[in-house]
């Protein structure tokens, strides 16, 4: 598929059909995204893949805003990043992220990034933990490596997808020389 038409058809999508992804094909989209550029060339991004419905729904809890369609996605890559191997290991993610993103538009599923790092557990509520830590009592999270997001994805329950509203983007370019 041409990348400019991913680029203009990609939405995010929050509902999902109750169809499951073949291995294979998630498979490619991580193949895609451990090739994505990264500060120094570290690729400090790492992924924890869950299929399990039980868990997908138990993890869709980590927030109690923003997170709750997680639930019927039929899976989730979480985006992680090895603290140790860079002092950019958001950036590094939030790069491999949008490959994922990205690559799920390629294979025909939807897919919509649900943020972690530094998002209260309960918002307003600090002292309730962070999404974060809610996580990491009951997935297997490596020490060194902090969660960015959670990619949701699937198959569309819909026929088209919607139109892109239209976006006011002037001003937004500048052009120097």
């Amino acid at each position: 598929m041409d990348f400019y038409k991913i680029v203009n058809q990609r939405r995010s999508l929050r509902k999902f059909a109750d169809k499951r992804v073949e291995r294979h094909t998630i498979e490619r989209i991580l193949e895609a995204a451990l090739k994505a550029p990264s500060s120094r060339n570290s690729h400090s991004t790492q992924f924890l893949v869950v299929e399990d419905r039980d868990l997908i729904r138990h993890m869709s809890y980590m927030r109690d805003y923003g997170s709750a369609f997680m639930a019927e996605a039929p899976v989730v890559v979480m985006v992680m990043g090895d603290k140790n191997a860079t002092d950019l290991w958001i950036d590094n993610c939030a790069i491999s992220a949008t490959f994922v993103q990205l690559a799920a538009e390629a294979e025909g599923l939807g897919s919509c990034w649900v943020h972690v790092e530094g998002r209260e557990h309960v918002k307003g509520h600090p002292e309730m933990g962070d999404a974060e830590s809610y996580l990491r009592t009951f997935l297997p999270i490596p020490e060194n490596c902090g969660v960015e997001c959670v990619i949701a994805m699937g198959y569309s329950p819909y026929e088209e997808s919607r139109p892109r509203t239209v976006q006011d983007n002037s001003g937004k370019v500048k052009w120097l020389g």
